[in-house]
């Protein structure tokens, strides 16, 4: 460690201050190459899975959200599971990068897209989800849809308001969206459960599950299903599916998870003593096709 490094892990010890998280880039955007690292504010290198605190706050009904996709884009980045740290990378399919189709009428991603930090959707045993429905989970932390008026960056940690969940069923697991909206959008004091979401954003919930559903049609895979028949879930239901998930995060990072042949996702966080550089690179271009439209049957 630098003497540098070393005098700014000294004052964030000895003089505490509110908790201010960077990031580090490396590589080429929408290549394999592209890595996001959290980075912590006396510059160690930390875990967007694991180092953000999850901060439930019942009484507001607000929890946190890391932005991993900004809405109306394409390509599809998350916390990766299988990378040390598990930055920010860009999925990969048969060695390519993934983007989603543009599904008319929708451009990308409709929402702010990202995942509640210390949670975990355990893919080790199955769960009785409703009366059709036994589902593992997807071994991932619980997606997170923002529906307010601006656009995030990716790694933009923000404080939002939980107004419900869908159950989406995705490759036979368990996928949650929980929907949110960020407690500084100007509507955001008006909206506190979906009855307001119908009310102050008309046609969104109806949009979401129509996104879900259709989103892989055009790579030639079915639509996808959800649990409880599509319905979505209120504001008490959805808090106790994020105490759930946060609970199995707790035994994964403990190391008391047995295994049942998955792969678990990686658990370094911050306390290794890790920097980084930032060796951000030229973006690489996004193919072509990715503006197609694509137009579903109904």
């Amino acid at each position: 460690m630098s003497a540098l490094r070393r005098l700014n892990h000294l004052k964030t010890i000895f003089n505490p201050v509110k908790r201010h998280f960077s990031a580090v880039k490396q590589g080429s955007k929408y290549s394999r190459s592209f890595r996001q690292y959290l980075q912590l504010p006396n510059g160690e290198i930390g875990s967007y899975f694991h180092d953000i605190p999850l901060e439930l706050n019942h009484l507001n009904r607000t929890v946190n959200m890391v932005v991993e996709i900004p809405r109306f884009s394409n390509g599809k980045f998350e916390i990766s599971k299988e990378i040390p740290f598990n930055p920010i990378s860009q999925d990969v399919k048969k060695g390519k990068v993934r983007f989603v189709n543009n599904i008319f009428p929708f451009r990308g991603y409709i929402h702010n897209y990202g995942a509640i930090p210390q949670t975990w959707e355990d893919p080790t045993s199955s769960h009785q989800v409703d009366r059709k429905h036994s589902l593992k989970g997807d071994n991932d932390p619980l997606d997170c849809c923002e529906i307010g008026s601006k656009v995030f960056a990716m790694g933009d940690i923000k404080t939002v308001k939980i107004l419900g969940s869908l159950a989406l069923i995705d490759d036979g697991e368990l996928d949650w969206k929980v929907i949110v909206i960020n407690v500084e959008d100007p509507l955001a004091s008006r909206v506190n459960t979906l009855q307001d979401v119908d009310i102050h954003f008309p046609g969104i919930l109806g949009a979401t599950k129509a996104w879900f559903r259709d989103y892989k049609i055009p790579a030639g895979k079915p639509s996808n299903k959800f649990a409880f028949d599509g319905q979505y879930k209120g504001v008490s239901d959805t808090i106790k599916i994020i105490e759930s998930c946060h609970e199995s995060w707790t035994n994964l990072v403990s190391g008391n998870v047995e295994t049942n042949g998955v792969i678990l996702p990686q658990i370094k966080k911050a306390g290794q003593g890790v920097f980084m550089d930032d060796n951000l690179e030229p973006d690489s271009p996004i193919p072509s096709e990715v503006d197609k439209w694509f137009y579903i049957k109904k």
